[in-house]
């Protein structure tokens, strides 16, 4: 079953995968772009990113149970409820900026106490001041990917992505430095083409949203004249019966946000303990000395986007496994599970061996400096070391959602990465004075011990799915 799983899987995650890749490289454009000023301005950039994802993921993260509710709504051929959980993602989407850009703002305003080295400080309040404004964009464009996702309309979302790369490089090269008539703004005018990107993005994927709406409902009114409940193109085959029907939950007023709170919470919380980890990590390197944190930066984006390839298998998986349970099938759930983690292994492998062969090559891309060069190569090695398990650790996380468990990947990243990994990062970095390679060392053990926790969830789960047909 998993060699049948293998080409509807590949045609739902190629997009997704190309979509986290565009997605990703908005940071780096930033990065680039601001390169030839200097190491403050590389670390400025990153910290004012990671400040900014490290809370805004939270939101996002509140909307993942869309993942869960509108895939097994969409294998159930329910395609009605699958827009009612749309129209609930929205609503929980407005009502989570608020108390985020609050927190955003006050984190702002902590700038100044938390330690920044001074070349770095002035840069960052720039940045991540115009920064926070993209929030609410942000959050509506996170619910329109996931209906958009869940409904196997992958194709708009990786155009947006794609499209929103060329919006923001065209955007950072106007408003850097100052071309098309633009006032030379510097670091800020790669925060404001970040901004411009999302409000983009949101806007391209509603009316993609739009477009998808009609063809569904065209969809239900040729099921309701008559064509039966078959499955969904690229969607489960073999259903079983016997099973227990997945949990839709309700879908009226404000119990539908609970009910997306229910699966959501988790999940943000699971996304904000890895994101927010790597993002307090970028917030102590920007601590050290410019060189430390622009090295610190660069790895870590070289590291993200080969992150960007399980993450996106991630989300095919959710979807995959997400359609069997709704259309009652164990076996295919297994068998999308398992393929996805294979294909996320495969790929990890490589990049960690690109990573020990060709380091200079890749933190040469961002920067010549000589010393961020080799402080960035020997970050890199260290990658290499986690690379298999961070790819577990974030295809299983998505698989799991599939099945509506979010609580168990939250568990296992707050355990693995805050009372592990990040405890023992900053240690050898300050105390035992080993820089930002005492961070990476931190991060290792973390990634790790959760690829590791996460893979047993997983093989329970599914086996204890086929064996009762229950979650």
């Amino acid at each position: 079953m998993i060699r049948a799983e293998l080409r509807p899987t590949l045609r739902l995650a190629v997009p997704v995968i190309l979509a986290e890749l565009g997605w990703m490289s908005m940071g780096l454009v930033d990065t680039i772009m601001v390169g030839p000023l200097g190491p403050a301005a590389i670390g400025a950039v990153g910290v004012g990113n990671s400040l900014h994802l490290g809370f805004a993921i939270f939101g996002m993260g509140l909307l993942l149970g869309l993942d869960t509710l509108v895939s097994q709504a969409y294998g159930a051929r329910d395609l009605a409820l699958g827009r009612r959980w749309l129209a609930a993602g929205i609503r929980l989407a407005l009502l989570a900026t608020l108390p985020l850009v609050a927190i955003l703002l006050a984190v702002y305003a902590a700038i100044p106490v938390l330690g920044f080295n001074p070349e770095t400080m002035g840069l960052l309040q720039g940045y991540y001041l115009v920064v926070i404004g993209s929030t609410p964009f942000l959050l509506l464009y996170a619910a329109f990917r996931r209906y958009l996702q869940s409904t196997h309309h992958v194709a708009p979302v990786m155009f947006a992505l794609v499209s929103a790369n060329v919006v923001n490089a065209l955007a950072n090269w106007a408003f850097i430095y100052g071309n098309l008539g633009m006032p030379a703004l510097g670091v800020p005018g790669a925060a404001w083409a970040t901004f411009a990107s999302r409000v983009y993005m949101s806007g391209l994927l509603a009316g993609a949203v739009w477009w998808a709406d009609r063809a569904a409902l065209h969809a239900t009114k040729q099921l309701s004249s008559g064509e039966g409940r078959t499955p969904p193109e690229g969607g489960p085959t073999s259903p079983e019966g016997g099973t227990t029907p997945p949990r839709a939950g309700h879908t009226q007023g404000g119990t539908s946000i609970r009910r997306l709170v229910e699966l959501g919470l988790p999940a943000a919380s699971t996304v904000t303990a890895e994101v927010g980890v790597f993002a307090l990590a970028t917030a102590l390197a920007g601590r050290l000395e410019p060189v430390a944190t622009a090295s610190h930066q660069i790895a870590l984006n070289i590291a993200a986007v080969a992150f960007m390839i399980p993450l996106g298998l991630a989300s095919a998986g959710a979807v995959r496994v997400g359609n069997a349970v709704g259309a009652r099938d164990p076996r295919g759930a297994a068998a999308a599970g398992w393929t996805v983690i294979a294909l996320g292994v495969t790929f990890m492998l490589f990049s960690g061996l690109l990573f020990v062969v060709i380091p200079q090559t890749l933190i040469g891309l961002f920067t010549r400096d000589t010393e961020v060069l080799a402080l960035g190569s020997s970050l890199l090695l260290i990658a290499a070391v986690f690379q298999l398990f961070d790819g577990l650790q974030g295809v299983i996380t998505g698989t799991l959602r599939g099945l509506g468990d979010t609580r168990t990947p939250m568990v296992t990243n707050l355990g693995a990465h805050w009372l592990v990994g990040l405890p023992v990062g900053y240690s050898l970095c300050f105390i035992a004075g080993w820089g930002a390679a005492g961070l990476w060392w931190g991060l290792s053990v973390g990634l790790i011990l959760a690829g590791g926790i996460l893979l047993t969830a997983w093989a329970r789960s599914v086996r204890r799915y086929q064996r009762t047909g229950r979650i």
